[in-house]
């Protein structure tokens, strides 16, 4: 972000209120994702589901959410983000409702994956509007705003879950989970449609900002390459009992990757704008921010599966009590994005790195209160405490990486890079989820929940550190920087 662009900069007057919506959107998905894990026991009941059809539940989510992420981020910085984020919001809506009045298996994964396509129009269109409509500090209490809804929606998912569940009953409540988010979808659109400005006036006004437009070109090749390249590699693990065959769609994946990169390359030589400029990978904050969440979402995602599936098959304890666990981690999540949001632009980099130790902590001390839980000598209640940590870690890292990952990135690829990030994190939270979750079910073979659990977490604590190393290696670059 050059010191020309703020010059030339004119706040939209309605920026707050596009915010607004694009919270509200993002609260409906992220909680809509986050509860249905607790919501699996009394799905596979009433639909008499099989384990692998049960799997696909979240599976089949996550493949079409995390395959077009950075296609549907390019299609919104040519034609316009308010457009693909209404209709990526309809098309969650709808499903929902498709979702939720599913007879069998089958029709509820159909309805699903299609959920995940408009996820994954939703998502790279809220990053890229809140670089377009907001600037220097005021960006970083945007995205502070922003982070503090996803550490909510992802944290108390599990204990809405819960409540609805035990509301309705086995199977209404289920059911209820989706259905909750018709009100909320209905409402978000006709907002959407009443302050999100039209496509032709945002591209006005970037141009009378300075902003270059970017050529009206998808790059269909490139994205379905990409789009390829990202089924390849998260569907072994994805896979539940995924054969050696299976395995084989990795490198697969990898060999998509390469050719994705020689043809991105060679569109750009011929003069065309390719789906995404690999040039911005020399933009070392872009490079190092992408990886670090990347290596983020690979563990901690797992600790919220890790906690659900101890509470209720190693304890015993219903739906409602183990949701109910993560409360207080969401609430201090959301304390904690709102001061990161504030001073980001002060401390930089130092915010993440202080979130990310205290996920250290938290991880650590979680396993502490296990231990001493399997010796009869705490209550497993204490984990409300030391998951506490993970939350605050939550606000702290993932937004403030948003805001000094994108801070560099020119305004016509905020849409693509985001989604770039994006799917970092998709990739991630699907190959940790399915290697830390093999992990702890293989541990569990040999010994108890509480060791299962404390392995898990040991792991999730390594991935962790790795994601310090890299934030630890982007402050030595920003030395210097005005974001330090």
């Amino acid at each position: 972000m050059t010191e020309a662009r703020d010059e030339q900069y004119i706040p939209d007057p309605r920026r707050w209120q596009v915010l607004a919506v694009l919270v509200v959107v993002l609260f409906m998905s992220l909680m809509s994702v986050s509860s249905i894990n607790v919501a699996l026991p009394t799905i596979q009941q009433s639909l008499h589901a099989t384990q692998s059809e049960l799997q696909w539940v979240l599976s089949g989510y996550a493949l079409t959410f995390g395959i077009g992420l950075v296609a549907a981020g390019r299609a919104g910085d040519i034609y316009g983000r308010g457009p693909l984020f209404i209709a990526g919001t309809a098309i969650f809506t709808a499903c929902s409702i498709w979702a939720g009045l599913a007879t069998d298996p089958l029709h509820l994964n159909i309805a699903r994956a299609v959920m995940g396509i408009g996820s994954g129009l939703i998502s790279p269109q809220a990053v890229g509007m809140i670089q377009q409509y907001f600037r220097g500090a005021e960006r970083g209490r945007a995205f502070g705003i922003f982070g503090s809804v996803v550490g909510v929606s992802v944290s108390i998912g599990p204990l809405l879950g819960g409540l609805l569940i035990q509301a309705g009953g086995g199977d209404a409540g289920w059911r209820l989970i989706f259905f909750v988010n018709v009100p909320i979808g209905i409402l978000a659109i006709i907002a959407a449609f009443i302050w999100i400005p039209k496509p032709l006036l945002n591209r006005n006004r970037e141009k009378a900002q300075g902003e270059l437009e970017p050529a009206r070109d998808l790059d269909p090749i490139g994205s379905a390459l990409l789009g390829l390249a990202v089924l390849a590699v998260m569907f072994p693990f994805l896979e539940t009992g995924a054969t050696p065959l299976v395995w084989m769609a990795l490198p697969l994946g990898v060999v998509l990757l390469l050719v994705w990169i020689w043809w991105e390359n060679r569109y750009k030589d011929g003069g065309r704008a390719p789906m995404v400029d690999l040039h911005i990978f020399r933009v070392t904050s872009f490079a190092n921010g992408t990886l670090l969440v990347s290596l983020y979402f690979l563990g901690v995602t797992s600790v919220w599966v890790i906690v659900t599936l101890y509470m209720q098959e190693g304890l015993g304890h219903s739906a409602l009590e183990a949701g109910f666990v993560s409360l207080p981690s969401s609430v201090l999540s959301a304390f904690a994005a709102l001061w990161a949001g504030r001073s980001v632009a002060r401390l930089g980099r130092k915010v993440v790195i202080g979130g990310l130790f205290s996920a250290v902590l938290g991880l650590v001390l979680s396993v502490l209160v296990v231990w001493l839980h399997a010796q009869d000598l705490v209550s497993e209640w204490w984990l409300l405490l030391s998951l506490s940590f993970i939350g605050i870690a939550q606000g702290a890292v993932i937004s403030p990486n948003q805001a000094l990952t994108l801070a560099e990135v020119p305004l016509q690829y905020a849409g693509s890079s985001g989604g770039i990030m994006q799917t970092g994190q998709r990739v991630g939270t699907s190959m940790g989820i399915a290697i830390i979750t093999a992990v702890v079910y293989a541990v569990l073979a040999v010994t108890t929940w509480a060791g299962a659990f404390i392995v898990g977490f040991l792991v999730i604590v390594v991935v962790v550190l790795l994601s310090l190393g890299v934030a630890f290696r982007d402050l030595r670059q920003r030395h210097g920087n005005a974001w330090l």
